[in-house]
């Protein structure tokens, strides 16, 4: 049994994606028989914790208190597993004093690092506060991987990044991410909850995320159109800014708002039912569908045909399994003509739907992410 130390600057009751994944990470590291313990941000309800890992709140988000706490109470007999996101440390995504002092670890106890995210990126017109942004977090990759033993990347364009960035023999791993919503397996009347939503002739359209920039700005323009193309079809809008986007969509097109439905927050357990009653869910992403996008691995954990959009960081074992039907980004018309496809044709879907969650369990599922960690 290893004793594991997991630094996240997310974890729940704090919304979002790398804190729920944190989370799982460190149940499923604790139902393997692992020995876990977490530090984590403070937040301002911190009621719910854990009942069996042990959660050390950080009263200034990883500034010099957090640090100087840090330095005394790790055991330096465990191992150290760093969930590293830029913006997830606080300073405004520029904490380089976070990155220099777990530099000043690498020689006190192993550390593992699972890149979520590097840095932002450099864009042609980027103003120039953006630009030394993108400078900062570079630097702060650097300090992060050159104090790991071992790197994991939710996608393999993060590997491009840091291998210029680390010696020869560190290595560094592709490790997927997981969906963070449990496949619910009980829901006594399916039938009677779906007619809340559409009638059991009406097609049922799911979307499931943040509904933030970037992503927003990209469903604004498509889920009016997809609409409109398909007259009959209603849309569940799932994710706690559901309603908030609905009204945005209502804004400009007062005429489809009888057809959207937004349930608001909810409990896991709910948002698997809704998830698992959608005919198709539609993910699409501004940067292409990538191995770190939680609300697509929750769509494909469920077995729902996905339809969404391939870019620069789209990887190709989506079109080798044909896991997903697929649009380029900017094709909203294209988009719109596959989903259109999909609900005309039942064994079209069915096979994409499984085609999906067979490379879910294959290669997302939580299992394999905690197998790697445990490997050495």
């Amino acid at each position: 049994m290893a004793f594991w130390q997991l630094i996240s600057g997310e974890y729940p009751p704090q919304p979002g994606g790398v804190s729920d994944y944190s989370q799982l990470v460190a149940r499923g590291l604790a139902s393997a028989g692992e020995n876990v313990q977490v530090w984590a941000s403070a937040f301002r309800d911190v009621r719910f914790e854990d009942r069996d890992i042990p959660v050390h709140r950080l009263s200034d988000n990883f500034g010099v208190k957090s640090l100087r706490a840090l330095s005394r109470k790790l055991n330096e007999e465990g191992r150290l597993l760093v969930q590293y996101v830029p913006h997830a440390f606080g300073a405004k995504a520029t904490n380089i004093a976070f990155c220099l002092w777990l530099f000043s670890q690498r020689n006190k106890l192993p550390i593992d690092v699972m890149f979520h995210e590097v840095a932002l990126g450099f864009e042609r017109g980027q103003r120039l506060r953006h630009k030394m942004l993108a400078a900062t977090n570079l630097l702060m990759a650097l300090f992060v991987a050159r104090a790991a033993r071992r790197v994991f990347v939710a996608i393999p364009a993060w590997a491009e990044t840091l291998r210029p960035m680390l010696p020869a023999t560190t290595p560094i791993a592709w490790l997927p991410v997981f969906s963070n919503i449990a496949v619910e397996a009980k829901d006594r009347d399916p039938a009677a909850r779906r007619r809340r939503y559409a009638a059991e002739d009406v097609p049922l359209l799911g979307h499931f995320g943040t509904y933030e920039t970037p992503v927003g700005d990209l469903l604004a323009k498509t889920l009016p159109r997809l609409l409109q193309s398909n007259c009959d079809s209603r849309l569940l809008l799932l994710g706690r800014h559901g309603k908030v986007f609905r009204d945005r969509i209502g804004g400009v097109r007062p005429d489809l708002l009888d057809r959207i439905y937004a349930p608001g927050g909810m409990e896991a357990s709910e948002l698997s039912r809704l998830i698992s009653l959608c005919d198709v869910m539609v993910q699409p992403y501004p940067d292409g569908i990538t191995s770190r996008h939680t609300s697509a691995m929750a769509a494909f954990a469920h077995g729902r045909p996905v339809v969404t959009t391939t870019g620069r960081l789209t990887e190709p074992l989506w079109l080798e399994n044909e896991a997903a039907a697929l649009a380029p980004v900017g094709r909203t018309d294209l988009l719109s003509t596959m989903t259109c496809e999909l609900l005309a044709d039942e064994s079209k879907r069915h096979r994409i739907a499984t085609a999906g969650e067979r490379l879910y369990k294959e290669r997302f599922d939580l299992k394999h992410t905690i197998s790697a960690l445990r490997s050495c």
